[in-house]
């Protein structure tokens, strides 16, 4: 199959178009909303907008339509009002975590040390960096895949230092009692789960930042376990979990000696959990 082509970014639909003909742009929506895409329409004129002639474009509607994520597609993903790059084999970054960067905000608007843990992209560390009311904060990021990595160093901002390495293992040890905020974005589906997840998921996304153990908290115990000799005093660890999972991360939290809460927005769907290095 083949369409019709309108390289304009700024098309506001894939439909009216000078170039694009009403049937063509249907032609595409029809093939995403065949392959299960529901936002068809929205995901049909960001692939217009991408390509950059007719053949890419039956390319990427036959890439999307075979399940791969559309952020891998068009290489890059929407992130608290940022565009963050992404290679095909990275997490994409969810919408949802959204309100953990707002949790941190909120709770440490003063913070001068930042670690994004299990950093993926690295959109989390640039939306920090980006919201903080403050300049000059230290950002440092860790992921122990190498796409990823490579991606958080073209995400991230100047001066910001991106490690490759398992959880903490490759931070430099001058961090340990200074850091602020927290942010670990750890795996938290439980094994028997991840085949459950979508298949644009579980087919074109690592594994590791998907498999959070039996019961999904294996991870986040080893960062629980570990963050308090990080932290600074009033520093915060903050990660994302499931509704069901949340005793069991607030247990967690509570056995690495941190002050434990939670935070739920509905909107998102989203629950955080925040653990808080009391002053000594």
């Amino acid at each position: 199959m083949s369409y019709s082509f309108d390289p304009s970014p700024s098309s506001p639909s894939p439909s009216p178009s000078p170039s694009v003909s009403r049937p063509a742009a249907a032609d595409v929506v029809g093939r995403l909303r065949a392959a299960g895409c529901v936002f068809a329409e929205d995901e049909a004129r960001l692939l217009f907008s991408a390509a950059r002639t007719p053949d890419e474009l039956t390319a990427l509607v036959e890439r999307r339509a075979c399940g791969h994520p559309l952020e891998h597609i068009l290489g890059w993903a929407e992130f608290c009002g940022l565009r963050i790059a992404v290679e095909p084999g990275v997490f994409v970054p969810r919408r949802r975590t959204e309100f953990l960067v707002s949790r941190a905000v909120h709770t440490r608007p003063d913070a001068d040390v930042v670690v994004d843990l299990c950093c993926g992209s690295g959109a989390v560390g640039a939306a920090l960096a980006a919201s903080l009311p403050g300049r000059g904060t230290e950002l440092y990021a860790s992921d122990i895949e190498p796409a990823a990595v490579r991606c958080a160093r073209r995400n991230l901002p100047e001066g910001a230092r991106v490690f490759q390495g398992d959880l903490f293992e490759p931070l430099p040890g001058l961090l340990r009692g200074r850091v602020d905020i927290l942010a670990a974005n750890v795996p938290y589906v439980p094994t028997e789960e991840v085949g459950l997840l979508p298949a644009e998921a579980r087919m074109h996304e690592p594994l590791v930042a998907l498999d959070g153990g039996t019961d999904g908290l294996d991870v986040l115990r080893r960062v629980t376990a570990k963050a308090g000799e990080w932290l600074a005093p009033g520093g915060i660890l903050l990660f994302e979990t499931s509704e069901h999972q949340a005793a069991g991360a607030l247990a967690a939290v509570a056995e690495g000696g941190l002050e434990p809460a939670a935070a739920i927005c509905d909107e998102r769907y989203a629950t955080v959990v925040v653990g808080t290095k009391t002053a000594c």
